[in-house]
């Protein structure tokens, strides 16, 4: 067998065999401390609500366990006798519509093969445990409208891709790199003016008790903003949460209606100033920054890979073409790609903590440990994960962690 196709169905198995054992370990953590509030929280969150909160984790662990073997399976089966059969129907078609279309066909089969959990997840795990708000209606409405934006949005970006492969040389990379850094750029603006409102509704915050209290802190934080949003997310689903988005003066911080719903103005006060926290410490430009550095990495090594004449016959691929080239290198890149996560969700915790601390030195530590609290309950989030799933997976640290820190610092 052709040698990275075996790196690749190998990387692949132990990749899928490790996430499975950690989701094995995580599973039988929380089962074993279901029935142990932990002490920190006896008081905010009741027995009830903490043994709701593992059953609901252990629902939803085992549906990622069999959505992630499906979707191995579908891997593998696409790149051993998929890919290369796709790129002989596509290999007709003149370039670079023929590129753009195998493309496509080539991603096609793992959202279909993730509808059925996605809609399992839905309408019988979130229903299950009190947070499904989607009809049938809404869910359809979503699926079609993030195919058409897909498709408005990709296509001529996949062909303005192949276009520059075709034409600027072996450095089409590097135009492709400055084509990303734009679009991270316009990302923001675009989604606020035309993708978000296609699937909630914004509306200026009602409440002028909170809406004063908000924009003090503001003050304080040296933060300025085009306005404050509510967001009807409780059409979709109970679960709470808040968010700023944008850059300079266009910057609009948004509450979902939910959150307001279930916290107190001191809560709400001290969730903002954790997201004013990431603004003060600069944690989305330096995420840009990362984010951009990696793009350059990566399409370079596209770039490079692309010209090798071993990638395609290291698949044992028959056919050739821009697009199985880029997607020959995407699975070798993959292979790797993994190992990285870990690294990344550790400097995610780290920003976390700090925008926690920053929160306890705008608003004090109890308001932040309450709407932590809070939000851990009303959202089923668990309080005793396995501690090296958590390590391995979780981009912000969990819950009894940051309340301990907080109260730390406090004393």
């Amino acid at each position: 067998m052709h040698p990275l196709l075996v790196a690749f169905i190998v990387a692949s198995l132990v990749w899928e065999g490790f996430t499975l054992w950690l989701n094995h370990r995580q599973a039988d953590f929380v089962r074993a401390h279901r029935d142990n509030v932990p002490a920190d929280f006896a008081a905010q969150v009741s027995l009830a609500d903490h043994r709701r909160a593992a059953d609901y984790t252990r629902a939803r662990i085992a549906l990622a366990s069999a959505r992630g073997i499906a979707g191995v399976v579908v891997s593998l089966a696409l790149v051993v006798w998929g890919l290369d059969i796709l790129a002989g129907f596509t290999g007709s078609v003149a370039a670079p519509w023929g590129d753009v279309l195998l493309v496509v066909a080539a991603s096609i089969p793992g959202p279909v093969v993730g509808l059925p959990f996605s809609v399992y997840a839905d309408f019988v795990i979130e229903k299950r445990f009190g947070f499904n708000k989607k009809t049938p209606m809404i869910f359809a409405t979503d699926l079609l409208k993030g195919l058409v934006l897909q498709a408005v949005i990709g296509l001529p970006l996949l062909l303005a891709l192949f276009w520059a492969m075709d034409h600027l040389s072996r450095f089409w990379w590097l135009y492709a790199w400055i084509g990303v850094v734009c679009l991270m750029l316009a990302a923001p603006f675009v989604y606020l003016r035309f993708i978000a409102p296609l699937f909630n509704r914004f509306s200026p915050l009602a409440d002028d008790a909170l809406r004063s209290r908000i924009e003090a802190l503001m003050q304080r934080c040296g933060f300025q903003s085009s306005g404050l949003f509510t967001m009807d997310a409780s059409k979709r689903s109970s679960h709470g949460n808040a968010f700023f988005i944008g850059f300079g003066r266009a910057k609009r911080i948004v509450l979902f209606d939910t959150l307001l719903a279930s916290q107190t103005q001191d809560e709400v006060e001290a969730v903002l100033a954790h997201e004013l926290g990431h603004f003060k410490y600069r944690h989305t430009l330096y995420g840009m920054i990362r984010g951009a550095a990696t793009a350059f990495l990566m399409l370079a090594a596209y770039g490079w890979m692309c010209r090798q004449p071993w990638l395609l016959d290291g698949f044992g691929f028959h056919h050739g073409g821009n697009a199985l080239g880029l997607i020959a290198a995407s699975l070798v890149l993959g292979i790797a790609t993994p190992a990285l996560t870990p690294i990344s969700n550790w400097i995610s915790r780290r920003h976390e903590f700090q925008a926690d601390d920053f929160a306890r030195r705008m608003v004090g530590a109890d308001p932040m440990v309450s709407a932590l609290t809070k939000l851990s309950r009303d959202n089923a989030g668990t309080l005793t994960p396995d501690p090296l799933y958590a390590l391995v997976t979780y981009s912000h640290p969990p819950v009894p962690a940051r309340v301990a820190q907080l109260r730390a610092a406090a004393a």
